[in-house]
């Protein structure tokens, strides 16, 4: 068997890009299917896949070890959150050949089902980007936090924290506590709640928040302060009851070492577009595991990567609960085919050939690429804050 085609197919869902990668094989119909998705870099990541994928073309896509550290390696300057997302997307194509060749799902191909089913968190309205990043009013998160737990979720993320500076006044405190409050209210005292911070702040303020927000129990605070701020993290970490967690950011697992040897985090959240994919999270994994650090995968993009994440936490021993964007765009589920149903919170073990999932490319082309321009933020005093 050989690799005889990469490419990838762009689809525009709003805030960014999704970035599907295909793989064709010299075997009639075995094809594999990944994504690479990352925010504001779509151009840059599909140009990566091109650069690196031609050096994998003629092999045999079974080998997936050999060709990762073929597209690892080779290109001399290694990593990079553009060049990990290339190889993330392609190694998640390549294991879907492999299962779909043995005609089994992934879950089984990565050593069988750790669990019986998997435990799913929702966002505000699903995810809708609105909803999730542009509606901070009290009202809305106890009704969407309350509409979640209706759709039988049992645990639910909310950004409460407001664009911040390094050192914020009581009024920035007051505003994320009224938030918390009001998603607390809205899902009832047995909901688990998250709390992202999205690095928007310094640990010192952080650790402020933090303080606020402990009275509601929040599951785990992610991302308290910038990801390579490692020593900051653990300062965190140090002052507060609620577990930390981080990661989204991190591409190897050298990345996250200095995490895990400084105490910061309790959970772990790679991105399989992003850390190197299947291959590269697996490892992950099972250093977090070494460390006595559970996962928690950060999944805010496409169909396909939710499905990959799925087939990983079936198999995880370390794994903690899986992030789904289920309404990011409301035509989600016209993407793909195959995606299993959330039930009460769970999804169970899918049952098709690899990944399970395949695109209807007439569905994904009323969606063509639309370049996203990043998001901008800007303090009162009109210096640049971190989003």
């Amino acid at each position: 068997m050989k690799i005889t085609a990469i490419r990838t197919q762009l689809v525009n869902a709003k805030l960014r890009n999704w970035i599907f990668v295909r793989i064709a094989t010299d075997q009639p119909g075995l094809h594999g299917l990944g994504e690479a998705s990352l925010e504001f870099q779509t151009k840059a990541v599909a140009g990566a896949i091109e650069d690196i994928g031609q050096l994998i073309i003629g092999e045999d896509p079974r080998n997936i070890e050999f060709l990762w550290q073929t597209l690892f390696r080779h290109p001399f300057f290694k990593g990079g959150v553009v060049t990990m997302s290339a190889i993330s997307g392609i190694d998640q194509a390549l294991h879907d050949i492999k299962a779909k060749s043995l005609g089994i799902p992934l879950w089984q191909l990565l050593g069988g089902l750790a669990r019986k089913r998997l435990r799913m968190y929702d966002h505000l309205g699903g995810g809708d980007i609105t909803a999730v990043y542009d509606d901070a009013a009290a009202e809305s998160f106890a009704g969407r936090a309350r509409k979640s737990r209706d759709d039988g979720f049992t645990a639910l993320k909310i950004l409460a924290v407001p664009k911040t500076a390094p050192l914020a006044g009581g009024k920035s405190l007051r505003e994320a506590e009224s938030l918390m409050r009001a998603a607390r209210e809205g899902a009832g005292d047995d909901m688990d709640i998250m709390v992202d911070l999205h690095g928007r702040t310094s640990a010192a303020m952080a650790i402020q928040y933090a303080k606020v927000l402990e009275p509601f129990r929040p599951f785990f605070l992610e991302e308290p302060c910038q990801p390579e701020d490692a020593a900051g993290i653990a300062r965190v970490a140090r002052s507060t009851t609620i577990p930390i967690a981080s990661g989204e950011r991190l591409v190897h697992r050298s990345d996250f070492l200095p995490l895990l040897q400084q105490g910061a985090i309790a959970v772990a959240q790679p991105d399989v577009c992003h850390a190197g994919g299947i291959t590269e999270l697996r490892r992950i994994a099972a250093l977090c595991e070494t460390f006595g650090v559970t996962m928690a995968p950060h999944n805010p993009l496409g169909p396909v990567a939710t499905m990959v994440n799925i087939h990983l936490g079936l198999t995880i021993p370390n794994f903690l609960i899986q992030e789904v964007m289920r309404s990011d765009v409301p035509w989600r589920d016209e993407i793909v085919t195959g995606v299993p149903e959330i039930a009460s919170g769970y999804v169970l073990p899918p049952t098709a050939p690899g990944i399970g999932v395949e695109i209807n490319d007439v569905a994904a082309a009323r969606h063509p690429f639309q370049a996203v321009r990043p998001v901008q933020w800007y303090h009162d005093d009109g210096s640049i804050a971190d989003w």
